[in-house]
């Protein structure tokens, strides 16, 4: 099922829930205001309105960090529900056919808020800040833009593994000194067509097939469980984990370590401002916030990778593949059963 296909399968069930309330008209001209009084005009605005409601995927030890200094600095209110990118999803769809607008600014993955696109949730952004994001950090349409990667990188125990045995392209896995030693996320088809792509589908999938012929390739349901498991030395090492979860391990002092098969392939998050979001200028606030170099230093000291080219990358000598959101959306079941067909014989 697709995005969007699983997001309105519960719609029906929840709209009998939802209470329609009344919404004053908003003017949404400062969304896409460039006059030379833009950021007076947009925190006056935003003080007016006093607060605003975020829905994120962003992790609950690092949202705080963004939640507290954005106050501090603005004295606006940021109201956060939390939850994985496709609850998020759901609930904005759900709602917003309930003509219920709780949320005004939405932060999630960029398939998802491409998702949004197509269901008409968000609308068009323009923002001084966009000059300095990395190339396609910005939609075409203008309705999200894309605020940090998360890289999928290759992490291993370093009590099992030598760091000059370590495999510097996939092929190099079909070596059977890794028989039983390799393991992966059972989800992660979207790494996977990335990858893939890199090599070309055919050749990419064959390389995998006879992979898992030779050697083996656990699947593991959850990062970081996965990551423990690396950690313990159950699974020596992991073919796809986000950077963060390897950088966080190793910092309490596991025996672990990271590397990357480049291009190391990233996903990115992106933010987007609701269609009838009730506080359009607290909302454009935050949105520039965390495009800004305020925020993006922020989400670099946690270990993403951001987007804002001014801010220093803790990947800055990595080699980056950017997933693309359009295809991922298109594209998705054909991959999750790929994916499953030749890791898992699903």
């Amino acid at each position: 099922m697709t995005f969007i296909a699983v997001a309105r399968a519960s719609i029906a069930l929840l709209l009998m829930s939802l209470i329609t309330l009344p919404c004053l008209a908003q003017d949404y001209s400062i969304l896409n205001y460039s006059g030379p009084d833009r950021t007076e005009k947009l925190l006056a605005a935003a003080k007016q309105e006093g607060g605003l409601t975020l829905y994120t995927s962003i992790a609950e030890n690092d949202m705080p960090l963004l939640k507290a200094d954005f106050e501090k600095r603005y004295g606006i209110k940021l109201t956060v529900w939390r939850a994985g990118s496709a609850q998020v999803l759901q609930r904005s769809i759900t709602e917003t056919a309930a003509k219920r607008y709780t949320v005004d600014a939405i932060h999630i993955g960029a398939p998802e808020m491409e998702a949004l696109h197509r269901e008409q949730i968000l609308q068009p952004v323009a923002s001084p800040v966009f000059k300095d994001l990395i190339p396609d950090a910005v939609a075409k349409h203008r309705e999200w833009a894309s605020t940090m990667l998360t890289v999928w990188v290759q992490t291993y125990n370093t009590s099992k593994i030598k760091k000059s045995e370590l495999p510097k392209s996939y092929q190099d896995l079909l070596d059977p000194k890794w028989k039983g030693m390799l393991g992966i996320e059972a989800e992660d088809s979207d790494w996977f067509a990335s990858a893939i792509s890199t090599m070309g589908e055919a050749k990419g999938i064959k390389v995998f097939q006879d992979i898992v012929a030779t050697n083996g390739i656990s699947l593991r349901k959850g990062h970081t469980l996965l990551q423990n498991l690396v950690a313990a030395g159950e699974v020596p090492m992991a073919l796809a984990m986000y950077n963060y979860v390897s950088t966080g391990v190793m910092r309490n002092g596991a025996p672990v370590d990271w590397f990357a098969i480049e291009p190391a392939i990233a996903r990115a998050n992106a933010i987007g401002i609701a269609r009838h979001a009730q506080h359009p200028a607290a909302a454009l606030l935050f949105y520039d916030y965390i495009l800004s170099p305020d925020g993006q230093k922020i989400l670099a000291s946690r270990d993403y990778v951001p987007t804002n080219t001014t801010v220093a990358s803790p990947m800055k000598n990595i080699k980056i593949k950017l997933e693309d959101p359009v295809a991922t959306m298109d594209q998705w079941s054909k991959w999750v059963k790929i994916y499953n067909d030749t890791l898992a014989g699903k």
